[in-house]
């Protein structure tokens, strides 16, 4: 989601990197294979993502048992996605970039992800603002003018809050080629450490960048030295989610406070879901596939879906109530999943440029 489609590739050998530490690079050997334990580590992480979005704001009086999951959830499922776009940046080449490929690096990038991120916040407002005169809007933009500047500006309260991985994406992706050549690996991943270290301002998403870049620098860090450590995430499964569920405890208990628990869960959640996608049963299913090949539309359009099925239910007499709430987790989280699989099928793959965009 968000990155390339996870391409089919192998790794080669040590090469020196410009500060002289031995960096693994990708190469376009004859031998190449489909990674499909990204593409089902996605399918696996979207779905958390559309439950994580079925309540934009407040659950009923009665259901406050959703937001301590939510809470959970939020601690590491962007962490992950991050960690797993870095790792196909890195195994793509993107993240060595010589200088000279640096512009048509960022124009295409700028077309996978800036082009998306401004298309798909616009029709967000445009489409809160008409919706709001009608129906019940969660998070409605007080006017075109606000919406736009909180859009791309003053972003803690943007209309379209689910955009920012677009655009940390785009930064993350273009300062890799920039940093690693001239302070490797090593300190690409301190970088990533430091900003997590430092509150950043709500300012175009720089607040995100900061929670959200050491995920992408270390997922090229182990995409980088892959043979060594995806065996470890293998054979210590069950020592791995020890370590996450404990890691969670903490985070519900309060025993570490929000903002350290995201690089905490986060980092506990990298070995642990990304080696369960390495072994059976989840090695071997079919339906992570099925969702990591549509995690792209499912992250651009669940919103619009869920917030949609809502006030449907909500006009059909259905509350938003504790006993309402019944009804409405298991309509909105299938409506967040399956309404943009059949837009994308049925409406987004007849328009080209709009099926590269969201594929």
């Amino acid at each position: 989601m968000g990155a390339e489609e996870a391409p089919p590739f192998t790794l080669g050998g040590p090469t020196a990197g410009a500060t002289g530490e031995a960096e693994q690079r990708p190469t376009q050997a004859a031998a190449r294979r489909r990674r499909l334990d990204l593409d089902r580590a996605k399918g696996v992480a979207i779905l958390l993502v559309v439950f994580g979005h079925i309540v934009a704001r407040e659950p009923p009086a009665g259901v406050e048992w959703y937001d301590q999951i939510r809470y959970l959830i939020y601690r590491f499922h962007m962490p992950f996605f991050l960690y797993l776009s870095g790792y196909v940046v890195w195994l793509t080449g993107a993240a060595l970039t010589p200088p000279g490929g640096m512009p048509d690096l960022l124009r295409r990038r700028a077309q996978r992800l800036l082009l998306p991120f401004l298309l798909f916040g616009l029709f967000v407002l445009v489409g809160k603002l008409a919706a709001a005169r009608f129906l019940h809007v969660d998070n409605a933009p007080p006017g075109l003018l606000d919406g736009l500047k909180d859009l791309v500006w003053t972003t803690g309260e943007s209309p379209a809050t689910m955009v920012w991985f677009l655009w940390v994406l785009f930064l993350s992706s273009a300062l890799a080629p920039l940093l690693v050549p001239r302070i490797g690996l090593g300190g690409f991943v301190a970088l990533g450490f430091a900003l997590a270290a430092v509150e950043l301002p709500a300012i175009a998403y720089l607040d995100k960048f900061g929670r959200h870049f050491l995920f992408f620098t270390l997922g090229c860090l182990v995409a980088a030295r892959e043979e060594r450590w995806l065996p470890l995430f293998e054979r210590w499964q069950a020592a791995w989610w020890g370590v996450f569920a404990l890691s969670l405890l903490a985070a519900h208990l309060g025993w570490i406070g929000e903002w350290w628990a995201l690089v905490v869960c986060g980092l506990a959640a990298i070995p642990a879901l990304h080696g369960a996608m390495r072994v059976p049963p989840l090695a071997n299913a079919e339906w992570p596939l099925f969702f990591g090949r549509y995690s792209m539309v499912i992250y651009l359009f669940n919103t619009i879906a869920i917030g949609l099925t809502k006030a449907t239910l909500i006009a059909l007499g259905i509350g938003w109530t504790a006993e309402g709430f019944v009804i409405h987790a298991p309509a909105l989280t299938l409506a967040g999943v399956f309404l943009p699989i059949l837009v994308k099928v049925h409406l987004l793959r007849r328009v080209p440029a709009l099926d590269r965009m969201t594929s």
